[in-house]
């Protein structure tokens, strides 16, 4: 390999050239990314870095600087367009690869007819959370629009500051589709618990004209009911979308992310690999295909393309437990496995509060998930489960010995 040219640089992308480098790889690299900072680890935007707890450096994902990693940084310079040889940047620049990595993630979902308003956010890069931390630090009252687990984050920051908070959710449960309704009502108790007005089962209608419907420079939204809410500022989580456009010259699909093997080749070519929240990688032993927007799996998927491309032995596979963790209110929530696969949920241990829950998902009677308010010794113990996957059985037993002994 004489050039590896890396598109994206957040953590799929930078771990994917430190990995090279580990690798030994000794060819050329070329790092690219739209945002002109250095990578940056995006979890503390809505927590830590939204709060002003960090400085903005402490997200600096590479401490020692790029410049040890003898690679070529195009920052602040996005891709426009790729064919199976050459990438081509904003200003002109062609750079021809003989292994392209597209690590780009995704992009908010914007709801139509949403304003372009100096109050009214979407959250996923640095730029973001400077604008919504601003707006957070003149406001008395917010408004979350989606209650995913960046709308619970964005409220729980806000909250915890001492502003009014009321949250939208079109769904009757937040997180009904992911977690089931039994946990995604323990999600919703979460926010309630800490003074968080919480709307399911509603509509936006349409976003009112600050102008005339506000008369302080905040938001209004008009819902379905009829009803209006006003807010001093606002976010809207409602999910992400693939802006994958400029891969057209690829001649592969990119709406349901990249499809990639096992090993993150994408399907149709022989030198166009994926990471992070674009790669939909094919599942080793299920051989369904996802993808899986988690911290931990772009690093993970960044280590194996890295290997391949190293002409290294691959030691392992990326996603086989996928796991995911929230923090809110001084709790973390940790989940492993795949919630999509459940046939059935059950909760494992029930303290009467919401710290200390934990739920296991099963599909025909096999462990595949287990999900953990605040319980981080129990979830490495059921980690090891859903990678056997134990029987429903089994884990009923294990949770049995494991309530005594905290009894």
């Amino acid at each position: 390999m004489e050039h590896v040219v890396v598109v994206g640089a957040g953590l799929g992308g930078l771990r994917t050239v430190e990995f090279l480098r580990a690798q030994g790889f000794a060819g050329r690299i070329s790092l690219v990314g739209d945002e002109p900072h250095e990578p940056y680890d995006r979890p503390p935007l809505s927590k830590q870095i939204l709060a002003g707890q960090w400085p903005e450096q402490q997200a600096v994902l590479h401490r020692g600087g790029l410049t040890g990693l003898d690679v070529s940084v195009y920052l602040g310079c996005p891709a426009v367009g790729a064919d199976h040889a050459a990438v081509e940047l904003g200003d002109g620049t062609q750079l021809r690869y003989t292994a392209l990595v597209v690590a780009t993630g995704v992009r908010p979902r914007r709801l139509p007819g949403q304003p372009d308003h100096p109050e009214l956010h979407v959250l996923r890069t640095l730029e973001d959370c400077r604008g919504l931390r601003d707006s957070l630090s003149r406001a008395r009252s917010v408004l979350v629009v989606g209650a995913g687990f960046i709308g619970a984050e964005v409220a729980a920051t806000a909250r915890t500051a001492g502003l009014q908070v009321t949250m939208l959710e079109a769904l009757p449960v937040p997180f009904a589709r992911v977690l089931g309704e039994q946990m995604g009502q323990l999600c919703a108790q979460l926010q309630t618990g800490n003074g968080v007005t919480v709307r399911c089962g509603v509509a936006l209608e349409d976003f009112l004209d600050p102008r005339h419907d506000t008369g302080n420079g905040g938001i209004a939204v008009r819902l379905a009911d009829g009803s209006i809410v006003r807010a001093d500022c606002g976010v809207v989580g409602v999910g992400t979308v693939i802006d994958g456009g400029w891969l057209a010259g690829l001649g592969v699909p990119t709406e349901g992310g990249l499809p990639c093997d096992t090993t993150g080749l994408v399907e149709g070519t022989d030198n166009v690999y994926a990471v992070g929240d674009i790669a939909a990688w094919r599942h080793p032993t299920r051989g369904d295909r996802l993808r899986i927007e988690h911290w931990t799996s772009a690093g993970e998927q960044a280590a194996v393309v890295a290997q391949r491309i190293a002409g290294k032995e691959i030691t392992r596979h990326a996603d086989v437990v996928p796991y995911f963790w929230s923090d809110q209110y001084g709790l973390t929530l940790q989940l492993v496995g795949r919630c999509d696969l459940a046939t059935s949920v059950e909760v494992l241990h029930d303290p009467g509060v919401i710290k200390g829950t934990v739920a296991g998902y099963f599909a025909d009677g096999v462990l595949v998930a287990v999900l953990a308010f605040h319980a981080p010794r129990l979830l490495n113990r059921y980690r090891k489960l859903v990678a056997a996957g134990a029987s429903e059985h089994e884990v009923s037993s294990i949770a049995a010995e494991l309530t005594r002994d905290r009894g």
